[in-house]
């Protein structure tokens, strides 16, 4: 059996696949993104140790995907903008906890190669994943390939620019689509509305905003909740046509946390998507709601152990 990570800024996933790809169990636990890295590495081998003992020690690999720049042979972190785990070996630094054989690559990479085997995109062979979570991640097929490009640094969508916004990314940089239209964009300004307006909302009774309570307020009519999930599909559609423009994909699937809004994400996204297209009347790419949901980057990662245990 084989163990797939899935880091994030804001939960750390993990879990079990068996020898025939099958997801036998789970687990997830928050990350703490603004934590030192080795706090969260010692995390990562606590839930690693937590699953051998769940497994009898039947484990054979580790795979791990992360938000960031990685030299995938190598395991080494180049950069991680929503997590502080960049300049870190983490090939080295679990094997050295957990003993086992690791694996590591793009969070983005490995969800679509999850959904590529077993998902939505199975069978298609030109093909985007967006994840869209605490940012935004990707993973690119090209002629049933994935993307890596010259140096390993394709796929990261999350950091191109369509616009000025009113903060910085994480990155560093002003204007990143993932301000635009990750889960934290959307929480971001939804609060700067709820402090700048006096607007009546569902919202201002909440505790704790989190992206499934603005879209749930947005279902039930709340008008600063629609003007905020309305800004989040203007923007998601500019990205994803800049996309089909420089791509032409079959298919773009959506994937990550804010997908569970199922038709309430693609319906007026399709609309903001063939208002923008550069030709109306040609063929575009279809956007689906990925397969797998928060499982496809456990599996993804999973599937890149099994494989690479094997090569």
């Amino acid at each position: 059996m084989h163990i797939g990570i899935d880091i994030g800024g804001t939960n750390i996933a993990c879990g079990i696949i068996d020898e025939s790809g099958q997801l036998v169990f789970k687990k997830r636990m928050p990350s703490g993104g603004s934590r030192e890295a080795i706090a969260i590495l010692d995390d990562i081998a606590y839930l690693i140790n937590e699953l051998k003992i769940k497994a009898a020690g039947k484990i054979n690999s580790i795979g791990i995907g992360v938000p960031g720049i990685v030299a995938k042979d190598k395991g080494y972190i180049y950069y991680c903008p929503n997590i502080n785990l960049g300049r870190i070996n983490m090939k080295e630094e679990i094997e050295k906890r957990t003993g086992l054989l690791t694996f590591v690559d793009n969070d983005g990479n490995l969800a679509a190669l999850a959904e590529r085997e077993v998902g939505v995109l199975k069978g298609v062979k030109n093909a985007v994943l967006l994840t869209l979570g605490t940012g935004i991640g990707a993973g690119i097929i090209v002629s049933g390939e994935m993307l890596r490009g010259a140096n390993g640094l394709s796929s990261e969508v999350g950091h191109m620019v369509i616009g000025k916004n009113y903060y910085d990314c994480n990155c560093g940089k002003n204007g990143c689509f993932e301000t635009f239209a990750s889960g934290s964009a959307l929480i971001g300004y939804t609060e700067k509305l709820l402090d700048e307006s006096n607007k009546s909302s569902l919202l201002r009774n909440s505790k704790r905003i989190n992206a499934k309570a603005i879209i749930d307020a947005a279902k039930k009519g709340d008008k600063l909740a629609n003007e905020s999930y309305s800004r989040f599909i203007n923007y998601l559609g500019v990205g994803i046509v800049n996309l089909i423009n420089i791509l032409d994909p079959d298919i773009i699937a959506i994937g990550g946390g804010l997908a569970n809004a199922g038709e309430f994400l693609t319906v007026p996204l399709k609309e903001k998507v063939e208002s923008l297209l550069l030709v109306n009347d040609f063929p575009h790419a279809e956007i689906k709601i990925a397969k797998l949901g928060d499982d496809a980057g456990i599996i993804g990662a999973a599937l890149l152990a099994k494989k690479m245990y094997k090569a």
